[in-house]
């Protein structure tokens, strides 16, 4: 029986929501690695991000906890891949410090900020998946609608920094 080495592409595995925003790239990153600016517009209501701990840097540790409307608390750890500044945020939920894996992989998120023009950045949020299950349960959680309407709050929140 032969088995390939090769995964399932990863345009199968992934998720992108992508849009033109009235921010600068300067600050739509700075809303992206500030912690007490992260919890103001990182989740949709009814949800709430209740604390940040973000050390952003290649290697650096994160946790984004988000709070349910009915209360319970839901940590996210993670690791900063790559920062390059104002330009792009590369991070996984694969590792929670060094390399001490998580418990379960989900995604590799890829946040990039490219200059539009008239002080208008087009943003790109790829999430890759490590499989179709976990991108399609991703899709099935509200990706389109959530980040959507978290990068509205972005946005709002960068046109005011």
């Amino acid at each position: 029986m032969e088995t390939s080495l090769a995964p399932t592409p990863v345009a199968q595995r992934e998720l992108v929501l992508q849009r033109t925003l009235h921010a600068s790239r300067e600050n739509l990153f700075r809303c992206w690695t500030d912690p007490q600016l992260i919890t103001q517009w990182f989740t949709p209501p009814p949800w709430k991000t209740v604390h940040a701990e973000m050390d952003v840097r290649s290697g650096g540790r994160s946790c984004i906890t988000m709070r349910a409307p009915d209360g319970q608390e839901f940590p996210n750890r993670g690791i900063y891949l790559e920062v390059v500044p104002n330009a792009k945020i590369v991070f996984t939920d694969a590792f929670v410090g060094a390399w001490e894996p998580s418990e379960k992989a989900f995604m590799v998120g890829t946040i990039a900020f490219e200059d539009a023009g008239d002080g208008r950045t087009l943003y790109t949020a790829r999430v890759q998946h490590w499989s179709v299950a976990d991108r399609e349960a991703h899709e099935k959680m509200g990706f389109h609608e959530g980040w959507g309407l978290a990068t509205q709050q972005l946005e709002a929140l960068a046109q005011k920094i």
